[in-house]
Order: structure tokens, then C-alpha cells, then sequence
């Protein structure tokens, strides 16, 4: 009887053991941005997910849009400390914890889509990404997004056009333009401008093209200053794994969150251009007027972020050597 408990025990052992091996391993993927509703971060992620679990290493990765696990600024706290697995997310947001992630969202430093695929493979990059592996995350996949600007009141062209507005501006380096402009500063995570606008906080703000439309900023707006061949705004929005995470995966598992992260970029690479047509298209559908800065009004603004932003930025350790390999990228 004994040896039957024994053996017994053991078949029970080795059948939990062996369930154990086979459950999945269930990751957690947040990010502010609405699910659901076409905005393309958001289905950056969602392929990501797809793509992992399509993979059979023993993975699934649940997605929760929207803040509905973190807040927009907490995201990269809870995965530099391991509670989170994956996010979609603006760097320039940690840049209060790296001050040097603010070169992410410097204004003029961009420009062009085309210029921001080639910064990917550029040692500016190279620099940006150690800091992030150093700080406890790891880029899968790139994501660079332009811009506009909005005002209830005004086009905003030329530096002056914004002159005594409250704005909403997505990190210190635009805000230290503005600011150097005449505007005064209302800082908000985007997933809040269109309150910011609707309660009387906010005149104006410029966020990413996404977020223009996502977030039904065309309710709320006068004018839409449209990117177009003259973007001050440009932005680093990654798809990031924890080093906490990643650390914990076997090599079946890693090679199968990479190409994830490849299609996911794929994906976006070829939806960046078009979120621009697409927020120009749903604004002039709801009324709103739509314009674009001229070469002048864009040499005047980066006139007024050298002698602020970059000023400032050149303060930061490391900062100078980071805009200078930016601008070295043709």
C-alpha cells in the first residue's frame, strides 16, 4: 500500500510538473492610447501579442489600452521594475528619470519621416538605445511620429502666432520653446488635452498626428497646423520590453519577441505617413481649418530652440554629443 501511495504521489508530481510546463506564461502589455478605434500604436501592439502567441514558445500577452493599467507617465516605473512586460511608449515622458531621453522630442531635430528612419540606424541611436538597456528596458521595435499644432483661437505659424496662449506641450524641450515664444505651459500626457481644451485649461497644444485623431481634437480646435515638409515635432515612441522580463526568457522565447517587434515595425513604418493624410482629412471633414508652417516660420522657431531647448539640453551629461550625432545624420 505504501508503494502504491508512493508511486502514486509520484505520477501526481510529475503530472503537476509536466502541466506546469506546458501552461503559457501570460505577459502584460499597457499603453495609454485608445484600443480598438484604429489608432496605430495601439495595433502595434495588438500584432505584437498576435504574433508572439502565433509563435507556440509558450507565451500569450495580454494588451490593456487605454490606461486601463497604468497611467501614461507610471508605464515606465512599472517596467524598469519588472511589473510590466511590454509597453508603447513615448520616451521623452521618462526623460524626468533620464534627463537625456528628451533629445526624443527636440524640436527640428527631425524634420521628415524618411530622415527618422535613417536615425534609426544611426550611433545617435546606438546611444539612445544603451541608455534604455541601462535603465532596465530594451527597444523591439521602432516608432517615430510627427506632429501638429492646434489652437481654439488661431493658426499657429510663426513663434508670435502662439504668444499668450496656455499650451500643451509633450515634454521641457517644447515646452522651453514655447515658453521662449511668449506661451505659457500647461503640462498633460495627451490622453488629456482633450479635456485640458474643453474645461478652458489649455488654447492650444501640439501632440503627435495619432493623437490628434484619436483622441477627436478636431472637437475641440479652431486651426490644425499640419506637419506637412516643414515638422518641428517628431517623436520616439518605442515598443519596449523590460530587461526584468526579457532576462526571464529562454532563446526560443527571445527570437520570437524580436520578430514580433519586426512586424510590429513593419506595420507602423508603413502607417506613419499616413496618419499625417489621415489627420489632416478627419479635420477638414469636421470644419476646422488646416494649414502648415512655411520654411521661414520653421527657421524662426529652431532660431528659438537653439537659444532655449538646445541650450538647455546641451546642459544635460552627454547632451551636446547627442545633438551633434543627430544633426551628422543626412
Amino acid at each position: 500500500m505504501k508503494i502504491l501511495t508512493a508511486g502514486l504521489a509520484g505520477a501526481i508530481l510529475m503530472s503537476v510538473s509536466l502541466g506546469a510546463v506546458a501552461q503559457d506564461m501570460t505577459l502584460k502589455a499597457s499603453h495609454q492610447f485608445p484600443g480598438g478605434k484604429g489608432d496605430a500604436r495601439d495595433e502595434m501592439v495588438q500584432i505584437l501579442a498576435k504574433e508572439i502567441e502565433a509563435a507556440d514558445v509558450g507565451l500569450k500577452v495580454q494588451v490593456y489600452p487605454g490606461q486601463s493599467l497604468y497611467k501614461a507617465r507610471e508605464q515606465w516605473g512599472a517596467l524598469t521594475k519588472g511589473q510590466l512586460d511590454f509597453t508603447s511608449f513615448p520616451l521623452d515622458y521618462a526623460s524626468g528619470r533620464v534627463p537625456q531621453f528628451s533629445v526624443t522630442l527636440m524640436p527640428g531635430l527631425v524634420r521628415n519621416h524618411d530622415r527618422a528612419k535613417r536615425l534609426n540606424d544611426s550611433p545617435f541611436m546606438e546611444d539612445i538605445k544603451a541608455l534604455i538597456e541601462e535603465n532596465g528596458a530594451m527597444v523591439i521595435a521602432d516608432a517615430w511620429l510627427s506632429g501638429a499644432f492646434a489652437s481654439k483661437s488661431n493658426c499657429i505659424t510663426s513663434p508670435e502666432s502662439i504668444s499668450g496662449q496656455v499650451t500643451r506641450a509633450a515634454g521641457p524641450a517644447f515646452e522651453q520653446m514655447l515658453v521662449g515664444a511668449g506661451a505659457s505651459i500647461a503640462s498633460m500626457p495627451s490622453s488629456e488635452i482633450y479635456t485640458g481644451m474643453q474645461t478652458g485649461v489649455l488654447d492650444a497644444a501640439n501632440t503627435s498626428s495619432g493623437s490628434f485623431v484619436s483622441y477627436r481634437l478636431f472637437e475641440q480646435v479652431k486651426c490644425l497646423t499640419a506637419p506637412g515638409e516643414n515638422a518641428l515635432w517628431f517623436m520616439y515612441e518605442p515598443l519596449l520590453v523590460s530587461m526584468d522580463t526579457w532576462n526571464k526568457l529562454n532563446d526560443e522565447q527571445k527570437a520570437a519577441v524580436l520578430a514580433a517587434g519586426q512586424k510590429a515595425e513593419e506595420y507602423f513604418d508603413s502607417q506613419a505617413r499616413d496618419l499625417d493624410a489621415r489627420m489632416v482629412d478627419t479635420f477638414k471633414q469636421a470644419g476646422v481649418e488646416i494649414t502648415e508652417m512655411s520654411p521661414e516660420d520653421y527657421e524662426q522657431w529652431l532660431a528659438i530652440a537653439k537659444e532655449t531647448s538646445y541650450k538647455e539640453f546641451a546642459n544635460v551629461d552627454g547632451g551636446q554629443e547627442l545633438i551633434e550625432k543627430a544633426l551628422a545624420v543626412d
